[in-house]
């Protein structure tokens, strides 16, 4: 045999020994095989992959390192490391080279690769149902997924991390494999898990704590908790939140002076199978102070100012987070009075100066600029609304100064649009440091907020259905637009609202309004109109539709408002002209009683209604802060004053020739033919952000209605109707209906021979509210509620400290298409004018309050 011949069998025998052979180094083989002493130099001539099944040649051809025409050592390292970076893959259970020819100089290799099984079957056992299907869910394994070392190993740290979680800390895993004996290369992988007794915090215990009591630390850890009397408190030690709850027992510690205080070691001590004691060592350090605090580089405010406006004295505890707060964060920080008069470039670095014992001196460094002025005012996100809907709003405007506040008020108005999601507003600055200018952009996301009403509620001992379309964003100037019927002409910002209910017997309404809050375009100066008729022919007893008895009313309204810009431009004033005529016929109860005072005639009611009104909510679904009240003046001409007493009895000469009834009906046609009173209502809410997304809401409501002749009367229609959820299910024009929760509809009004007699009111409300969810298609949020309030026929019987009280809990969703929709349960604790009406209550509501 040639020595040529006898070379190629010895690489051929060489490579065909499987690597695991040689484990620490590259062909350990004897020297009788081979001398290691003489390598022999190759070109590689062509290299193959054998084996697979199920991955890329290529792929792994790349991956050996070697390509053709390399020149390797034979013994030698190139084949040693290119073994040894398929091992590392953990992919392949085999790896073997072998030269399957040698051609002169030139030697032909082949890479057999056994891959590792691929998953079959996947059986979880030990655990409920449940506790299965969440696990399965979290593995995420997948039939034909490899099956390596790195995967089960992972798989037995994400049981344990999952089980440690909900407070198993004895978890015990066993993964068994079994080949699947009807597909090839795949296996069958079963998990059994043992979790063992659920672990709980027996005690935490501190060692070093001096400055603040043990049970003061464990209030601090939120998340963290030893095992108490209250089941509803969880004990388990979760590690992520084990970690949050000592970062914030060392913000505690930061935040009350103790800088330098630190956890010197922790440990678990297990105190038996189902308990465990935590053990914290604590270093507290030093309290610091506050001390000496100079400005640097301010030319703009002197340090006085700068000071007053830090808030941070001499003595004051050290407290680094509220230092960055004052300086940086808040919206009255030190910063906040640079960027509202321009100063984007600002900048302040608070210096420690000195430290002198427990004492911090720090020098304030700012850098103030120059001040920049807005370029460019930049919109988008605007695919609905019109851009000049937008611009009208924004208090910022090119060539002006920048200004932190008019960018924080311009969010505000977009908000109380009510066309944007107000979580997405987002104004981004884009500075222009080479000429002083800032371009500002406007980024925002339309959500859909035109309304679709269909709904059947029970008022009155009937049932009523109503069909309503509430357009937002309607455009009348695109009307005539045929392009602009999408599926209706929209982008301008007005209001167009279509209704209509019916119980499809005896009773019916329409009502039609329309509103222009920049009525002309250039100033917010808003324009209303509306119109409205309803027809009823039943009444509590009378189920059935009658043609000899009806109550109809008819009406218009115009109004015109103005923004005001003193005392701030938050307020508004808005004037308004109603005509409503009344129509009865025959319109008596069961037992043929005046429903109204009277049952038969016509009545008109010509009212002027100013509003002196101030709004700064944030957003108008879920207000965080600000407030709104409004105070109204609703008047009629004061007929009575210019004419003489009771003059509307009829002579003696006039009543010659008709019977006691039909005198009556003629006195009280003439007497009623034109109603008379003053109204007053005022109504405040106030939203505070105390926490997070929390909020307390207080609201305080009043209402009188006065008449301007004790020998006229008063209205026989306007009226305050008080209790339940302030919702009729049917539209009855001149009374006014307001809620109070715990209590029936209407049972908190005086009554009077069978009529309401509610001519006086006050309300009050203390809601706290928390949302479950922001989002623009689903804004849904909870409320506990305290209510109180009441009604009287008068001055006379008039006093605030007696009130009707109740509490309870709601929740509240808007969705776009069907407006805000709520349900609530109240309980009344003091007695209504309606015996039983109060205790527990369930109240449904549609639509915003105030």
């Amino acid at each position: 045999m040639s020595k040529i011949k006898k070379a190629a069998l010895f690489i051929i025998c060489i490579f065909s020994i499987p690597y695991n052979i040689f484990s620490q180094t590259a062909f350990s083989l004897p020297d009788s095989i081979m001398d290691y002493s003489s390598p022999k130099e190759y070109e590689i001539a062509d290299i193959t992959i054998s084996g697979v099944k199920f991955l890329d040649n290529n792929i792994l051809i790349n991956l050996s390192g070697l390509r053709k025409g390399q020149k390797i050592s034979v013994p030698g390292d190139a084949i040693t490391k290119t073994i040894q970076k398929y091992w590392n893959q953990g992919l392949f259970s085999d790896v073997k080279i072998r030269a399957t020819k040698i051609v002169g100089n030139k030697i032909y290799l082949d890479i057999y690769l056994k891959e590792r099984p691929r998953l079959g079957r996947l059986e979880v056992t030990g655990i409920k149902k449940s506790d299965k299907d969440d696990l399965i869910d979290k593995l995420k394994l997948k039939t034909g997924t490899q099956v390596t070392d790195n995967l089960l190993n992972n798989t037995v740290l994400a049981i344990k991390r999952h089980f440690t979680e909900k407070g198993f800390f004895n978890v015990k895993t066993t993964i068994t494999q079994q080949m699947d004996t009807l597909s090839q290369n795949r296996v069958d992988l079963n998990i059994h898990v043992d979790k063992n007794s659920k672990v709980k915090i027996q005690e935490i215990v501190f060692f070093g704590n001096q400055a603040f009591s043990t049970k003061k630390l464990r209030h601090k850890m939120k998340k963290t908790k030893q095992k108490t009397w209250n089941f509803f408190v969880g004990s388990k030690l979760v590690e992520k939140l084990y970690k949050e709850d000592k970062e914030k027992l060392i913000k505690f510690y930061n935040e009350n002076g103790y800088r330098d205080a630190r956890i010197l070691n922790d440990s678990i001590a297990v105190v038996s199978g189902n308990r465990i004691k935590l053990f914290i060592w604590l270093e507290e350090g030093r309290k610091y102070y506050f001390r000496k605090i100079t400005w640097v580089g301010n030319t703009k405010y002197p340090a006085e100012v700068l000071n007053q406006v830090l808030g941070i004295k001499k003595g004051d505890v050290f407290d680094q987070s509220l230092l960055d707060k004052r300086l940086q964060q808040d919206e009255d920080a030190v910063s906040s009075l640079y960027l509202d008069n321009g100063y984007l470039f600002f900048t302040v670095t608070p210096f420690e100066s000195k430290i002198d014992n427990d004492s911090i001196d720090l020098e304030m460094r700012i850098h103030e600029g120059k001040p920049a002025t807005i370029n460019k005012i930049i919109i988008s996100g605007n695919t609905k609304t019109n851009e000049h809907v937008v611009r009208r709003e924004l208090r910022t405007k090119p060539g002006q100064l920048f200004s932190k506040s008019d960018i924080m008020r311009s969010v505000r108005e977009l908000a109380t649009l009510g066309h944007f999601d107000p979580e997405k507003i987002e104004p981004v600055p884009v500075p222009n440091p080479s000429d002083g200018t800032v371009d500002l952009e406007y980024k925002l996301v339309e959500k859909a907020n035109d309304q679709l009403e269909i709904s059947g509620g029970w008022g009155a001992n009937m049932f009523v259905g109503t069909v309503g379309i509430r357009f937002s964003n309607f455009s009348a100037r695109e009307m005539f637009n045929p392009k602009a019927w999408r599926p209706i002409p929209s982008g301008d910002g007005q209001s167009l609202s279509v209704r209509a209910q019916t119980n499809g017997s005896y009773y019916q309404s329409y009502s039609l309004s329309f509103s222009e809050p920049w009525f002309g375009g250039k100033k917010p100066n808003s324009f209303s109109f509306s119109m409205f008729y309803s027809k009823q022919s039943g009444y509590y007893s009378y189920y059935q539709k009658s043609a000899g008895r009806y109550l109809i009313v008819s009406g218009a309204s115009v109004g015109l408002g103005k923004r005001l810009t003193v005392p701030d431009d938050y307020f508004t004033l808005s004037n308004e002209v109603d005509f409503q005529q009344y129509h009865l016929k025959d319109w008596t109860d069961s037992y043929k009683n005046p429903i109204f005072l009277f049952a038969n005639g016509r009545s008109n009611s010509l009212t002027f209604k100013t509003t002196f009104g101030r709004n700064s909510v944030d957003q108008p679904i879920y207000p965080r802060r600000g407030s709104q009240f409004s105070i109204t003046l609703e008047l009629t001409p004061p007929i009575s004053l210019f004419k003489r007493d009771n003059w509307w009895i009829l002579p003696d000469n006039q009543k010659a020739g008709l019977s006691e009834t039909e005198i009556a009906n003629e006195e009280e046609k003439e007497h009623y033919k034109w109603i008379e009173y003053h109204k007053w209502t005022y109504k405040g809410t106030y939203y505070l952000n105390i926490f997070d997304k929390l909020v307390v809401s207080a609201n305080s409501q009043f209402g009188y209605l006065g008449r301007y002749n004790r020998k006229w009367g008063y209205s026989p229609f306007e009226k305050f109707e008080l209790g339940g959820d302030g919702m009729t299910g049917y539209t009855l024009y001149g009374v006014e209906t307001i809620g109070l929760r715990g209590y029936t509809n209407g049972s908190l009004t005086p009554q009077l021979n069978g009529r309401n007699e509610g001519n006086i009111y006050d309300k009050f409300t203390f809601e706290l509210r928390y949302p479950f969810s922001l989002s623009p298609t689903a804004t849904i949020y909870g409320l506990t509620f305290l209510e109180g309030g009441n009604a009287w026929t008068g001055f006379g019987q008039f006093n605030p400290f007696i009130i009707k009280r109740s509490a309870g809990v709601g929740i509240r969703a808007f969705l776009p298409m069907f407006g805000m929709l709520g349900i609530d349960w109240g309980y009344g604790f003091d007695n209504a004018y309606t015996a039983g009406s109060n205790h527990g209550q369930f109240h449904f509501t549609m639509g915003q309050q105030f």
